[in-house]
């Protein structure tokens, strides 16, 4: 009995050959599904474009056609969960991001590659994401967007707590 319900998902990123943990991990989704009766989607996580390889996804789609773990929806598929290349779904997070930005539960970050690098290096110091751009004020990021600065959007994380993890 199909339980539409329950639903898996592997999501690969095209940056090469799959490898075992690859595998597992689709086998491990495929088998949870199908053991309760739902759906395995396969969805490509394609957004570290630096590191796309050209045919990674025809070698994902054979290597899972070839283990005999066949998804019930993804990219050559179709179904009601699409798109299943992750670019494609953009505008359907746009509107989410854009109302964690409205209620200040998320902000713009104007940071460069360069920076974050740097304090990705300064990181073994202590040092981390510092949080640059989340006091910001709003003209100034009107003029950033309005200039095409490249952003992306970070959610605001509390400043004083507890880190239960």
């Amino acid at each position: 009995m199909l339980n539409s319900s329950f639903v898996t998902r592997f999501a690969p990123s095209p940056t090469g050959y799959m490898h075992i943990g690859n595998l597992r991990t689709a086998l491990y989704a495929y088998l949870t599904a199908k053991s309760n009766g739902g759906r395995f989607i396969l969805r490509i996580e394609d957004t570290d474009r630096e590191r796309l390889v050209e045919s990674a996804v025809d070698i994902i789609i054979q290597t899972l056609r070839a283990t005999n773990l066949y998804y019930d929806e993804g990219p050559d598929v179709g179904g009601e969960h699409g798109p299943y290349i992750q670019s494609e779904r953009k505008n359907i997070y746009t509107k989410y991001a854009q109302q964690l930005i409205d209620i200040g539960d998320a902000y713009y970050c104007f940071c460069t590659k360069e920076r974050l690098e740097e304090l990705h290096n300064d990181a073994n110091d202590g040092g981390g994401y510092d949080r640059h751009c989340r006091g910001l004020l709003k003209e100034e990021v009107s003029r950033l967007l309005a200039e095409g600065m490249p952003y992306v959007i970070r959610q605001k994380m509390p400043l004083e707590g507890t880190n239960l993890i």
